[in-house]
């Protein structure tokens, strides 16, 4: 057996057999008091949750090969991070100050700045400063109990670069102990001397097709085709025409939706059967009843319009209307917060999300938005063994203890402890 650990006084299972937590359920997570064990066995998964006397009776001690003796403290799942743009070079931190005194998001981005720096950027790059830049990125992540997360590419915006920062990510898999959920987002913007339509194109024929070919070769391992869906970027049906190319070469759709303008992406992606639509800012309660019909993830940005100082998301509607709730770090240049209790802080205080929401949209809900919530985002016999043990006694501290990671003692992944 490869882990146990004891003497836990609160364990936060979230789920008990669910694979997402939607409306009220979502202020009923599953939490278990008392003095408790998790037992795991050598592939890495849960063989084992309840009392300690009975982990123990089951299981002998002496048959781990490592022993956590939690105190009494908490234990919860590791986070599941929904979205997230980590590779890339040149910072945007000369940008923060145009935003302060006022620049808009688009401001910046007609003035050569914002997505534009990044890809000049990101194309100097060499893979290897691409991957230098990425690991510690990575390793922050876990750091703060992120054991799971969605990477995109996206500042390539052509076959060659899209491809070299998904293979970025595919060298970083083997070298951090952080689970990856590649997105290819090469409908991120249009490039400069182009325009939407010729962008589309060379997205659907030439980047998209590559990457396809990529995966059938064993280079690549993408799941998720993501385009940015907003006015003035990709529109309606240029953004509907990538996504369903993506959908019928086999990539789940997990999009930028209804960030800065009601474009109606939302309803795009409901009838499209989105697996995730990200951002959401200002989506229409037409796009909410489409949502919640299609089963399609809400994956919450709180950093994105804290720092952008846009309207908020009307989560507290999603919610109410039966929409599948998820966060993400939205960890990009524009907005660099490497921290899943950061932002589940900012979704309770900003977006009036209560703690066991927030708790089940870093955990079960951002599992399912990556297709994940049969095997991730809970404690529960048969899942893969990644929690993260606290040094508190009530599992609320890692929200409440706002931009603190002390009450992290430590991150499992697979069963093995990784911080």
């Amino acid at each position: 057996m490869k882990l146990l650990i004891k003497g836990i006084g609160q364990l936060v299972t979230v789920t008990e057999g669910s694979k997402f937590l939607a409306g009220n359920d979502m202020s009923s997570i599953k939490v278990r008091e008392g003095c408790l064990a998790v037992a795991v066995d050598d592939a890495g998964k849960i063989a084992m949750v309840g009392s300690e006397k009975e982990v123990t009776a089951k299981y002998n001690e002496k048959t781990f090969v490592t022993v956590i003796d939690a105190g009494g403290q908490a234990v919860i799942p590791g986070f599941v991070d929904g979205h997230t743009h980590p590779v890339w070079a040149g910072d945007r931190v000369h940008e923060f100050a145009m935003k302060l005194a006022g620049a808009s998001y688009m401001e910046v981005h007609a003035a050569g700045g914002g997505i534009h720096f990044t890809v000049d950027k990101t194309r100097e790059a060499s893979e290897q400063e691409l991957l230098d830049l990425l690991v510690p990125r990575l390793q922050r992540m876990l750091r703060a109990g992120t054991t799971t997360v969605e990477c995109k590419s996206g500042y390539g915006l052509d076959a060659e670069n899209e491809v070299k920062m998904l293979r970025v990510l595919e060298r970083a898999k083997k070298l951090v102990p952080i689970e990856i959920s590649s997105t290819f987002c090469g409908g991120h913007a249009v490039p400069k001397g182009s325009n939407a339509e010729k962008a589309t194109e060379d997205v659907i024929v030439n980047q998209l097709a590559q990457v396809i070919k990529e995966n059938a070769a064993g280079n690549l391992n993408v799941e998720n085709i993501d385009v940015f869906c907003e006015k003035g970027v990709f529109e309606i049906e240029d953004s509907r025409r990538m996504l369903k190319a993506g959908q019928e070469a086999g990539l789940r759709i997990n999009f930028h939706g209804d960030e800065l303008f009601p474009l109606g992406g939302a309803e795009m992606g409901a009838q499209l059967k989105a697996e995730a639509i990200s951002h959401l800012e200002e989506i229409s309660p037409a796009g909410i009843k489409g949502m919640a019909e299609a089963g399609s993830v809400a994956v919450i940005l709180p950093t994105t319009a804290y720092i952008l100082r846009l309207k908020h998301p009307p989560v507290r509607d999603m919610i109410n209307s039966g929409v599948i709730v998820a966060l993400g770090t939205d960890f990009n240049p524009n907005a660099y917060c490497l921290s899943m209790p950061t932002v589940m802080h900012l979704a309770c205080v900003n977006l009036r999300m209560s703690l066991t929401e927030a708790m089940a949209a870093a955990t079960i809900n951002a599992a399912h938005s990556l297709g994940r919530s049969a095997t991730h985002g809970s404690i529960e016999v048969g899942k893969v063994a990644d929690m993260i043990v606290l040094t508190e006694k009530k599992w609320e501290h890692v929200v409440y203890q706002f931009g603190q990671q002390d009450m992290i003692k430590y991150v499992v992944k697979g069963g093995n402890v990784v911080f």
